[in-house]
């Protein structure tokens, strides 16, 4: 029980910087765009999340700089984009560039240095519960927070009218834009949102997930949460199925490793990325579903009357 109990604890943790980067880009594609910036987000995030965890010694401090940095980030996106009409795929790409040099270059003193912990919450009663209080009751607010952001996220977006507003921008934006909504404000609140979530995903894995300060720490993790979307086809509840399923994908390998199965180390850290390439294939050849739940103006710039 005990070895089933770490296993499920481990799996939570490799998942939830996943569903963390991965809602907040659902929401940025519902509305229409294309932010391929979701690793640079990451990383800026994780290396003020650090940075400022360690010199204040706060750990919740480390948060909330990494929300601000990765807001930060999307806001020169969205500015880059929305505003000056830049190409989304070029600039998102260069937004992951630049956040990975961004980071390498603030992170520099910080490598070596002991990192602070995001402390698990205990709930008196419920957290000694045996294995259940552990898995449930005993996760720090970040794993929490990823739960309750998805639960959100669906509500918001089809539950509520401003979600409605956001998902008719997304499938077509001139029809919105001529029923009088805002695109470019909707889709710059979008991308905000998506930054901050991608900044939070990176707080997580250096105040959780590995508690100091790696360059390069996110190892390719925005690229999982992109393809999360679309694995997800594009609703909050399936993102959260998904990025448990490839956190254990990505766990598993090390358990394999620990049993001693006879597979090249190089081949099982690679396994969280092949399972990303096979589960596109697989998508994208059910052409019904992708056509149907596509947001129509994904990726297209919307240049407002003049």
């Amino acid at each position: 029980m005990n070895g089933f109990e770490a296993l499920v604890l481990t799996i939570i943790t490799a998942s939830t910087p996943l569903l963390l980067a991965a809602i907040g880009e659902l929401v940025v594609e519902r509305s229409g765009v294309l932010n391929l910036g979701v690793e640079g987000m990451m990383i800026v995030g994780a290396v003020a999340a650090f940075g400022v965890a360690h010199v204040t010694g706060s750990p919740l401090l480390g948060v909330v700089a990494a929300l601000f940095a990765g807001v930060a980030m999307s806001v020169l996106f969205g500015v880059l984009t929305l505003n000056l009409m830049a190409n989304q795929v070029a600039t998102g790409l260069a937004l992951t560039i630049l956040g990975l040099g961004l980071s390498g270059m603030i992170g520099e003193g910080f490598i070596g240095e002991p990192g602070q912990r995001l402390a698990a919450l205990h709930i008196p009663v419920l957290s000694d519960l045996p294995l259940v209080g552990s898995i449930v009751f005993s996760q720090d607010i970040l794993v929490y927070a990823s739960i309750a952001l998805v639960i959100g996220t669906y509500h918001f977006l089809f539950r509520t009218r401003s979600g409605l507003i956001l998902r008719a921008v997304g499938d077509n934006h001139t029809s919105a834009h001529a029923l009088g909504y805002s695109v470019i404000k909707v889709r710059f609140l979008a991308v905000m949102f998506g930054g901050a979530c991608a900044g939070l995903a990176g707080a997580y894995l250096s105040l959780a997930y590995t508690p100091q300060w790696v360059e390069g720490m996110t190892a390719g993790r925005g690229w999982i949460a992109l393809a999360l979307v679309v694995f997800a086809s594009w609703r909050p509840n399936r993102v959260l199925i998904g990025a448990y399923l490839f956190g254990a994908v990505s766990i598993l390998q090390f358990h394999a490793q620990a049993a001693g199965i006879g597979v090249p180390s190089q081949l099982m850290s690679a396994m969280p990325y092949l399972a990303t390439i096979i589960v596109l294939i697989i998508i994208s050849r059910n052409v019904t579903l992708t056509k149907t739940n596509t947001p129509a103006c994904l990726g297209k710039a919307f240049v407002p009357d003049r």
